[in-house]
């Protein structure tokens, strides 16, 4: 089928209605090659990335095919439970005119929580692995009814450690079932579980659609995600961008970010969906006015505003899809003119940063966050530019002040009183000492080994992926029978047992003084 609207594919005009609210017009080529695959009852093995509609494309034919009055039918399993709490919204949106439910499952949340929403009769299951297990093995969930099961991002569910509890888990599944896999890549360990687990899977292949960027400056800035904040003002102030529009995830993170910068004297404001026109209106007059330098907003509240002298857009959280990242940068650098894009990077998100580089085929420079000293220079050069720009409206009046002051005290102390009002008009300098990223080596254990597929190489793949660390940047890897113990710079210890699947978390043994890549 070559279908070129979701109508062609005949699915229930309640999951049409639903497509037509969230505002997609043409399916995506992996839901063209996929949907009438599934719609067929076909097992479905695709390639595609992130960002390319995979969700759709095996959501809507299974919402097509389950039953509303016959309990748990639908299971799709994730390696994290970002990911499972993003699958499990877009799924209730598009089910929404047919009141399907699909419940979100994963560690980190109470099970009592989780029992409730059990209780509302959800069709779909969206699980981490592990968490799925528990509620399994305390007979809190029942697979007997499953008709259709997903394994989304395979690769990286195997990565993580979890085959032995995919696998299990696929065993209490009816034999008689539909299997959906997508996964980005294909490596052996993908081949070999859609062998064993599948039937007669179609392969359907998609890479991302070529994103077209604005030729504009592009940086990021590792950080420690304890001093976010602190080395958002310390950019600012360096950078000292006249017009610029900061982006956060959440109207929750808006509304704390703008408190901290107005706090510190910045002329911030919030755009947010809980303003009223009224007022989202005089907060963009104050922005375009320039009474406001720094507005903060999150990608729905930005939708629509219509601003053409953005100097800098800066991602305070870097975006979850490489649409809203080419989306915010836009922003910037309209009409011809210079714009700079910014992101802030956790540790934990250099995997999700390389993603972006990948599908805007651009490398993003990386610097250093400036020092106070940076910072310090650089106000006395705004300072010092005020004052040449000043000279040259001097009028009559200002001139007849001027002399009188001089007549009375030293040239040097007029000129520094005005250079000290110039300073204090601005807000006050980010003096905080950034903390430096530990790169002091610990060693870490994980619960992973020889027996779940483990080996040196695949370990500094990920870490590699996931953190931009080079070979030189890690200690000793030691690979025991169901343990590994890999020696990393400390301020990873907190995220590397996110990589694998772990009850135990890590365990830090001993430190490393390594001083490569230290930042003041």
């Amino acid at each position: 089928m070559n279908a070129r609207i979701f109508e062609d594919f005949n699915l229930k005009p309640e999951l049409i209605k639903a497509v037509a609210v969230m505002g997609f017009e043409t399916p995506t080529p992996i839901q063209k090659e996929a949907i009438p695959l599934i719609l067929a009852g076909r097992d479905v093995l695709g390639q595609a990335q992130t960002g390319t509609g995979k969700t759709a494309a095996f959501g809507l034919p299974m919402l097509h095919l389950i039953a509303l009055d016959a309990g748990i039918q639908g299971l799709v399993m994730c390696p994290t439970r970002e990911l499972a709490v993003q699958v499990a919204k877009e799924l209730n949106s598009l089910g929404r005119f047919l009141k399907a439910r699909a419940v979100a499952i994963y560690g980190g949340q109470s099970f009592e929580v989780q029992l409730r929403a059990l209780r509302k009769n959800p069709q779909i299951i969206v699980a981490t692995p592990g968490r799925l297990l528990d509620h399994i093995r305390r007979k809190n969930i029942e697979l007997r009814g499953i008709s259709i099961v997903v394994l989304d991002e395979a690769d990286e569910m195997l990565d993580m450690g979890f085959r032995d509890d995919i696998q299990t888990i696929l065993k209490q599944c009816p034999r008689k079932r539909q299997t959906l896999m997508f996964s980005a890549t294909l490596a052996d360990q993908v081949r070999e579980l859609a062998h064993r687990f599948m039937s007669n899977p179609q392969f359907v292949t998609v890479t991302g659609a070529e994103v077209t960027v604005p030729k504009i400056e592009q940086r990021f800035y590792k950080v420690n995600p304890q001093q976010k904040v602190e080395s958002l003002c310390r950019i600012l102030d360096v950078e000292n961008p006249p017009v610029a529009l900061i982006f956060c995830r959440t109207k929750k993170g808006v509304a704390e970010l703008v408190e901290e910068l107005q706090a510190r004297g910045y002329a911030a404001e919030a755009i947010h969906g809980d303003l009223s026109q009224r007022e989202r209106d005089n907060v963009m007059n104050r922005f375009r006015q320039g009474t406001v330098e720094l507005l903060i907003a999150t990608d729905v509240a930005a939708r629509g505003l219509d601003i053409q002298h953005v100097t800098h857009v800066i991602n305070f959280d870097i975006p979850q899809d490489t649409d809203s990242y080419v989306h915010r940068i836009g922003r910037t650098g309209r009409a011809g003119r210079e714009g700079v894009a910014i992101t802030l990077v956790e540790p934990r998100e250099i995997k999700q940063l390389r993603f972006i580089e990948r599908v805007i085929r651009t490398s993003i420079e990386e610097r250093s966050l400036p020092t106070l000293d940076d910072a310090m220079e650089r106000r006395k050069e705004l300072i010092v530019e005020k004052v040449k720009s000043a000279i040259r409206d001097c009028t009559g009046d200002y001139q007849e002040m001027a002399t009188e002051l001089l007549d009375r005290h030293d040239a040097r102390l007029v000129v520094g009183a005005v250079l000290k009002l110039l300073d204090d008009e601005g807000p006050e300098l980010e003096r905080a000492e950034l903390g430096e990223v530990d790169n002091d080596l610990v060693a870490a254990t994980v619960p992973v080994g020889r027996m779940q597929g483990m080996n040196a190489n695949r370990i500094l793949d990920k870490l590699a992926n996931n953190f931009g660390l080079q070979k030189d940047q890690v200690g000793k890897i030691n690979i025991g029978r169901n343990m590994t113990t890999v020696e990393v710079p400390g301020y990873l210890v907190g995220e590397l047992s996110g990589l694998f699947h772990s009850s135990g978390g890590y365990k830090s043994c001993r430190r490393k003084k390594r001083g490569f890549g230290r930042r003041r």
